[in-house]
């Protein structure tokens, strides 16, 4: 008698551990389905009501659930660029600020590629940090960042063949470094820069996301710098039909309509 009370005792006190785990655990583990739905979120006002401030506290939120969330990560890193490119930058202070608004992008793309080394977008996101960094402080002032966008584009293009921002930056990159002339830029390691190549990647860009304006216009500038103009007005005529798919769109169907205006006739 006294064994099986003992027996009884012993089998309720299990039950009561395992019930003590499954709750804590359950108290410890990130709620998966909260973590994709501030991402959702996030992306809703990053990608349709353009809210960049509301986009990046939603994907705040979904990594402090989930720290090492890739997802949550690599967007973090994309809104802090959306929001820098934004910013005033005409006092010293306002530089100052947009500056460490891309420096933010660089470290939680750093994050990302942490998290996940095999996702392409980490390596793409780093690249367009990276670039904005050298833009803000001088392309031939920053030539070990620009190196490392093209080898970040490179990494992402590998990792996934339809990555179509890899493409275009790795384009911008081409297209930026051939400003200078190849004699000035070999012995800095620069002279793989050229716009055959700049063009290649913008049209790859664009076959991968067709009705993204920014990818035509920057195409059409490079076609119009090899004195391409047929092609740059195929991609600039193609613009006003396009959906918005940017905050910017507006201003960038302005640019399309004026660089159209500048090649009439050629």
């Amino acid at each position: 008698m006294k064994t099986t009370v003992q027996r009884k005792r012993t089998i309720f006190c299990l039950m009561l551990l395992s019930m003590l785990w499954v709750i804590t655990a359950s108290a410890s583990a990130p709620d998966s389905s909260r973590v994709d739905q501030l991402i959702a979120q996030g992306n809703s006002f990053a990608e349709k009501t353009f809210e960049n401030q509301k986009a990046l506290q939603s994907y705040q939120a979904a990594a402090a659930l989930e720290p090492g969330n890739y997802e949550a990560l690599w967007r973090i890193s994309r809104s802090y660029v959306d929001i820098g490119e934004h910013l005033p930058a005409t006092t010293d202070q306002e530089k100052t600020q947009q500056l460490q608004t891309y420096e933010k992008a660089l470290e939680f793309a750093n994050k990302a590629i942490a998290a996940n080394a095999n996702g392409a977008m980490g390596y793409t996101r780093r690249a367009i940090a990276n670039g904005r960094i050298a833009l803000f402080k001088g392309v031939w002032e920053s030539l070990d960042l620009v190196k490392q966008t093209k080898a970040d584009c490179e990494k992402a293009i590998g990792l996934d063949s339809k990555d179509a921002a890899a493409y275009y930056v790795l384009g911008r990159t081409h297209m930026k470094v051939s400003e200078k002339p190849r004699i000035v830029r070999w012995p800095l390691g620069l002279g793989w820069a050229n716009l055959d190549e700049a063009v290649k990647n913008f049209e790859k860009g664009i076959s991968l996301r067709t009705e993204f304006i920014m990818y035509r216009l920057d195409c059409a500038r490079a076609y119009v710098e090899q004195d391409e103009y047929d092609k740059a007005r195929a991609h600039l005529n193609a613009i006003a039909t396009l959906p918005t798919m940017d905050e910017d769109d507006g201003q960038f169907r302005k640019d399309a309509q004026q660089l159209l205006e500048t090649i009439k006739g050629k």
